[in-house]
């Protein structure tokens, strides 16, 4: 092959065929995944430990320095928007209702608003028949769940749904609809679609018609080779956005940010009793809504917490990554952001069983968002809560979640 038409693609190939002189070769060295105890990054492990563990968190609140707790939110929620890399020019909703339909004890309306000039974001709003007006609003945030043909209706069930959808429903959420549970409560409850889900999800050209329309002619393993497709293209429109000059995590806060602009905007609504609650990524996306904007009222973050430098060793591989990851190490750790929401109220819910989040992270969390607190002045505005559970937004989950939300709304 010619030097010159050796390139970064082929490189790796032409060098690892003049390192073998057979098969042979290649078996006698195999190879290996991880062992059961050791990190996923193997002999790097420790130099990335250190690393981390070197960090002092030097913009945390809890620093003896930091006196005054609204010079401190106002410099760290800087530095936070900061990492972003993003910050698009507020625009109004623009909303347009698609559709309204009677429910029964609610009306659903479909809606699409403004929430960036390039950015127009498909929503369901519900709301509630004779409750008093204006009424508290919630913003509803789904789950990733590695589900995105269904973004939004994860949360807001529907006759005739996808028998998967409900099945995930029923895995997750205890088979309940939470955004319908909400505006039983008499809330206007707004859902949108986070970008590479439901109605925003990544299609190609070649796709089918009952892809497309999300028919219920798709059988199970339709459904799982498109979610199998936008696992492994996930971390590709993470880098595409970097390579844009943007973050998806900014991008997802910026629009969750905007929703309440939306939501605020809404007759029906007081905008001075909102708050936010979510799952998962949802969860974190609610703790960080909450974090960014003092409009929030109340959060409910659920089943996405810890203490980042606990989840190296083993528990990167999937919470982590360009997708949701804001890099807030050196300065901050994810719990020190308790501290950008009080005196607002903020819960934390965790299952002791999620494989997902080191426990020993968990714990570290709760105990700095309590510590946060504490320095604030307002312990009981925060509850940090260790289930019995796997990865799930349950019943019992739910009727706290429900009674904080109640409580501080």
């Amino acid at each position: 092959m010619p030097q010159d038409s050796i390139t970064r693609r082929t490189f790796g190939t032409a060098a690892l065929v003049a390192g073998l002189s057979s098969d042979a070769a290649a078996q006698n060295a195999p190879a290996a995944a991880p062992a059961a105890d050791e990190s996923d990054i193997g002999s790097l492990y420790p130099f990335v430990q250190k690393l981390a563990d070197s960090t002092l968190f030097g913009l945390s609140y809890l620093h003896p320095e930091f006196k005054s707790l609204p010079d401190w939110q106002k410099r760290a929620r800087a530095a936070v928007l900061a990492k972003l890399l993003y910050s698009p020019p507020a625009v109004k909703p623009e909303a347009v209702t698609i559709s309204r339909e009677d429910r029964g004890d609610y009306t659903e309306e479909r809606v699409t608003f403004q929430t960036t000039p390039l950015i127009r974001v498909p929503a369901l709003v519900l709301i509630p028949k004779g409750a008093h007006r204006p009424a508290p609003g919630i913003v509803a945030l789904h789950d990733h769940g590695g589900f995105y043909l269904w973004g939004k209706e994860k949360l807001v069930e529907h006759e005739g749904e996808h028998l998967v959808l409900t099945q995930f429903r029923k895995q997750y959420y205890s088979g309940r609809s939470t955004g319908v549970e909400l505006v039983r409560q008499g809330y206007v409850v707004v859902v949108i679609d986070m970008l590479y889900w439901g109605e925003r999800r990544m299609m190609y050209a070649g796709d089918a018609d009952a892809l497309r329309e999300r028919s219920s002619a798709l059988s199970s393993s339709d459904v799982g080779a498109f979610h199998r497709r936008c696992s492994q293209n996930e971390q590709l429109l993470a880098r595409s956005l970097l390579t844009a000059g943007a973050t998806w995590p900014g991008v997802v806060l910026w629009d969750d940010i905007r929703t309440v602009d939306y939501l605020a905007s809404r007759p029906e609504v007081d905008p001075k009793r909102i708050g936010c609650v979510g799952l998962s990524v949802g969860g974190y996306r609610s703790f960080l809504l909450a974090a960014l904007d003092p409009r929030i009222r109340a959060a409910v973050a659920v089943g996405w917490m810890t203490s980042f430098r606990a989840q190296i060793k083993k528990h990167v591989i999937q919470p982590e990554g360009f997708s949701f990851h804001v890099p807030l190490l050196p300065e901050l750790d994810l719990p020190d952001l308790a501290a950008l929401v009080a005196p607002r109220s903020v819960m934390v819910i965790n299952g002791s069983r999620d494989g997902l989040f080191h426990r020993d992270g968990v714990k570290a969390a709760h105990e700095k968002i309590a510590a946060c607190y504490r320095k604030a002045g307002v312990p009981d505005h925060q509850k940090a809560s260790l289930y019995d559970a796997p990865h799930e937004f349950n019943a019992d989950m739910q009727v706290d979640a429900w009674a904080w939300l109640k409580r501080w709304i």
